[in-house]
Formats: C-alpha cells, structure tokens, sequence
C-alpha cells in the first residue's frame, strides 16, 4: 500500500509540475499605450512582469499586460545579440545567372492561446489535441506595417491536408496545421525576377492586413541587443478564428521566441523553425 500512494504522490507532483501555473495579471488602465515598440508610456509603470526562461536560446522573456474596456496591450522584452529584419533574401548566383533564396532568417515572436475549455499541452509535441489562435510577430513581414499575423493552429491525430507530420512526446503520430485567419496578410511574395537585379534582394513587400488578419496592432524596436515589442488587440473582436477575451475569465497560452514548425534547431539560422511554446502560462484580469 505504501508503494501505491508513493507511486501516486510522485505521479500527482509531477502533473501539478507540467501544468504550474505561472499567472500574468494584466492591469487595468484609462488609456492604450502608444504600440511603436518603445515602451515608455506611463501605462506600462508599476504593472507587474513575469519573466520566463526560454530554453532554446537560453534567455529570459519579460511579459507586461493592461487593457482597457475595449483592449488588451502586451509588452515584450528579450535580449538578442542583433536585429534581423532581412527574410529569405533573394542571392544572386553569378555563375548559373539566377536567383536563390538566401540564409537569412528573421527575428520573430509568438503568443499561442489556447481555445479548448480545459487545461492542455500546447506544445507541438503533445499528447492531446487542440485548436490555438497565434499571433505572430515577424521582424521583416509584419512589423513594417505595423502589425502581427494572426492564424489558427491545430493539432489533431486525423490527417488533414498541407498538415505536417509530427511524432508526441510519446511516440504517437499526430498532424499540426497552420493557417490566416480570414483577409490578406501584410506581406505578399514577389515574382522572383529572371534578370539580375542586384546581389540581395527582398523576397516580399509590405501591405496593409485587411479582416481578421489584421486584428493585432504590434510593433518591435531593437536596440542596446534587446528587442521591444508592443502588441494590441480588441478583447472582443467578433471573429470566430480569434479567442474572445472577458475580464472575468483566466485564459492559457504559451510563447515562443523562434517560429513554431518542429524542425530541430539550426544554428546556422539561429534556430529559426524550431520554435515551441516554453510552458504553460495564464493571464487573468485585473479588477
């Protein structure tokens, strides 16, 4: 009988382990900070950080939140030895007289809200399933405009179509699935040019997000080797591939400093790719 409570006492701890609640409070304020990305509004002093540990690129995140009666506001502070604002790069190969897509990889962010009633893991290795709304900060293709792309993220053990192929922390096979929420992004690709343009050229142009793809306002400032980045959305927007947030519920999510799709780390690109949630994180309100 020892041994069986033993047995249960080790396996409870170790559930309340990978579910610890690490609690951001987000604080009630009359007005939105200006989002330009330097945060040195008045909204943002005296509000409580969390920090976290992100165990890929060994730094700690610093997360700040207010909102008002129509918005949420996030501040973001992590160190980063320089600015990457250049992505997939076009290179010019003067031996075969075309372009290639280039090395360079950059900066970004993510927030991954969970959209199921219960607590789950929302790694991209989990055991269970789920449906996620992602905001996505990219230091090239958003944030000249402005803005985060918003998607919708889900993992399930059914096989869908474009989905990639991803094995659980248990050895499981489950498919993981990202798409826009509905409009435009604020990024189009070019038509890659057959004649020489010069040696590096930018593979996508800026645009103005239309719908609910333009739903968060964000914008970085890197400087001192430590990005800033500000982001805002309506608590409510009506859309259905968007979380709706009330002041009077507790909500799950996880970030992320290199972009989520399940490759192994490449240092070559600063581990661009291979990018997961860092644990479990809730954010509450405020009275």
């Amino acid at each position: 009988m020892k041994k069986i409570i033993f047995v249960l006492f080790i396996c409870m701890g170790f559930s309340l382990q990978t579910y610890a609640e690490q609690l951001i409070i987000a604080k009630k304020v009359a007005n939105t900070p200006k989002i330009d990305g330097l945060a040195d509004d008045p909204e943002w002093k005296n509000v409580n950080p969390v920090i976290v540990y992100e165990n890929i690129g060994h730094i700690e995140i610093t997360l700040k939140a207010v909102y008002t009666d129509e918005y949420i506001c996030f501040l973001v502070t992590f160190p980063d030895e320089d600015e990457s604002r250049n992505h997939r790069n076009l290179v010019w190969d003067n031996a075969k007289k075309m372009y290639f897509i280039g090395p360079e990889r950059e900066d970004s962010f993510v927030f991954k809200w969970s959209m199921e009633p219960d607590i789950v893991d929302l790694s991209i290795y989990a055991d269970n399933s789920y449906t996620t709304d992602i905001w996505y900060w990219k230091a090239c293709r958003t944030d000249p405009m402005g803005f985060s792309d918003d998607k919708i993220s889900t993992l399930s053990m059914t096989k869908q179509q474009n989905a990639a192929k991803i094995i659980s922390k248990k050895g499981f096979t489950y498919y993981s699935k990202r798409e826009g929420d509905e409009g435009k992004s604020a990024y189009q690709d070019i038509e890659i040019p057959i004649y020489f343009r010069g040696t590096s050229i930018p593979l996508f142009i800026n645009v103005v997000p239309t719908e609910s793809r333009a739903d968060i306002i964000a914008k970085g400032h890197w400087y001192d080797k430590k990005w800033t980045i500000e982001f805002k959305r309506l608590l409510f927007t009506g859309h259905s591939d968007d979380i709706q947030f009330s002041i009077n519920e507790k909500y799950q999510f996880g970030i992320a400093r290199y972009e989520i799709s399940g490759r192994k780390p490449d240092p070559k690109e600063k581990y661009y790719g291979a990018g997961d949630v860092i644990e479990s994180l809730f954010l509450s309100f405020s009275k």
